[in-house]
Parts: C-alpha cells; structure tokens; sequence
C-alpha cells in the first residue's frame, strides 16, 4: 500500500472583475487570488485490487463522497490519462473550508488529488500535462495548485505568479447561505451596469512595486449578490473594510482586528489566518 498526506489551501479575491460573457457561456475575468493559510487536508492510499476503484470519506456533512465530488473526478480523469486499472483508491477529505463560500474549496480539493496522485504514480504527468487537467475540469483549480498571489485571466485558469504581500486576514460566513458561481454570474447576466474600475492591474503594478493598497480591493460580484440576501448587504455595511471573496458568501477582512458585534451562532468567524505564498503542499 502507497499512502501519501496534503494540505490544500483556500483562496480570497482580491480583486475579481468580470470583464465580459464568453461565446461558450462562462465569463472572461481578471482577478488577483490569493491564497490563506486554511486548509483541508487529504489523505490517499492506493491497494492492489481485482477493479479499478475509488472511495471517499470525510469528516464534513456539507458535501457527497460519490462521483459528484471534485475530488473523486479529479481522480478518475488522472487515473484515465495515465491509464491506471486494477486499484482501490481511498481518499479521505478533512473539510475545514467552508462550503459554497468563494473560498474555492472544491477546486482546492481537486488540485490537491492533481498533485497527490502524480507523486503516488512517480510523477507521469508533466506539469503542463496536470495544468490542462486542471483546466479541463474547473476555472480555479490551476490557481490553487500554485498558490501566493497570481493574476488569474481567461475564466481564471490562466495564472501568472505576481508579487506575494503578506498580511493578516480575517474571515467571516453566515452559517445558513451558500452560493454557487452559477447563481452569481446568472445574476450579473443581469445587471445593466457591468462596468468595473480597472483595479486588479492597477493593484498588481503596486504588488510588483512592493506596496499595497487596500482601496483597491474590488469585487463585481457584490452588485450581483447583495441585492438577493439581507445577510451579506448587513456584513457589508457593518464590518469595515470587508469585501466578499468570489461569488461568496464570505467576506474578508485584511491587516486589522475584526471589530464586530456579530452573533457568532449565526456566522463562521476566522480570524488570525494570513496570506501564503505557496499552493498544494504534502505533508507527514
């Protein structure tokens, strides 16, 4: 039996601008992702076995352990590109990023099996080959396998590494709302006004000059979102300096004390995490 332990990452925006509406229905964008020090972690064990086989299990409620986990066709499709048969595949996710949240927990999920099963099989893939894995399969998943700050273009799957600004994040999630990236974008589909103001290059060309500006951090989601739920135009209004990451529905809060009256039963609160300049990583 190969066994092998890794860590997966969440991920913020710190800016996300959609720019406009692709012919093939997904959205071209320009965000700068940053990843924190919030993880899942997931353990793989492969056997010998009569079938080709995958079980998942895992400590959350909030998500299946069958084929529509990202972390079991993440699997399949690696299995199939290198033509593996004949193993029991055991993976077991430790789920401690929220679900639904904009903080890519699937994708991280997903880019973690990436990595984890091309050590196990000593590294068949190349690193262009399980980038177009990546791709295939979700917008964010290349983000989080790399990690740091990256600009992310295309519908995200196009990264390139910036500058890496380390600083404290606080995290914030209403318990009972979760939001999917379909339901926002069909929602901005909406809106007459899709302007943006142009701040994830701008913020970038700060990065590379070694500074930081924390009014430029930006999401166009927000007008996409807010309007539909009391609960995150409230968080906006009443936590300072927040800005929601992804599609949502949790916002962050950069380099200050969460200064908050929330009701914590009603929220998921992290505070104290920080920005990392790296990805997927194994572990002992």
């Amino acid at each position: 039996m190969k066994q092998i332990k890794v860590r997966t990452p969440a991920k913020i925006n710190l800016t996300l601008e959609v720019l406009n509406k692709r012919p093939d229905g997904f959205h071209n964008i320009q965000s700068l992702m940053q990843a924190v020090n919030l993880y899942d972690f997931l353990t793989f064990k492969i056997e010998s076995n009569d079938t080709f086989q995958i079980n998942l299990t895992g400590s959350s409620k909030d998500i299946p352990y069958n084929e529509t986990n990202l972390v079991y066709k993440s699997a399949k499709k690696y299995c199939e590109k290198i033509n593996v048969k004949g193993i029991k595949l055991s993976i077991n996710i430790e789920k401690n990023i929220p679900v639904a949240a904009g903080l890519a927990g699937g994708s991280t999920n997903a880019a973690g099996t990436f990595f984890a099963l091309n050590k196990l099989f000593d590294n068949k893939l190349s690193e262009i080959e399980i980038d177009d894995l990546c791709k295939n399969l979700g917008s964010d998943i290349n983000f989080c396998l790399k990690g740091g700050c990256c600009l992310c273009t295309s519908r995200g799957e196009v990264i390139e590494k910036t500058q890496y600004f380390e600083q404290s994040v606080s995290l914030i999630k209403p318990k009972y709302i979760g939001i999917s990236a379909k339901e926002a974008y069909i929602n901005f589909s909406k809106l007459e006004d899709k302007s943006y103001p142009n701040n994830t290059i701008k913020l970038k060309k700060l990065l590379e000059e070694g500074k930081f500006d924390k009014t430029l951090l930006y999401n166009s989601l927000e007008k996409a979102v807010l309007p539909y739920y009391k609960e995150l135009t409230y968080l906006k209004e009443n936590v300072k300096n927040s800005l929601m990451s992804g599609s949502g529905s949790t916002f962050f809060v950069l380099d200050n004390h969460l200064e908050t009256d929330l009701n914590k039963a009603d929220y998921e609160i992290f505070e104290n995490l920080k920005t990392i300049n790296t990805g997927v990583e194994e572990i002992d």
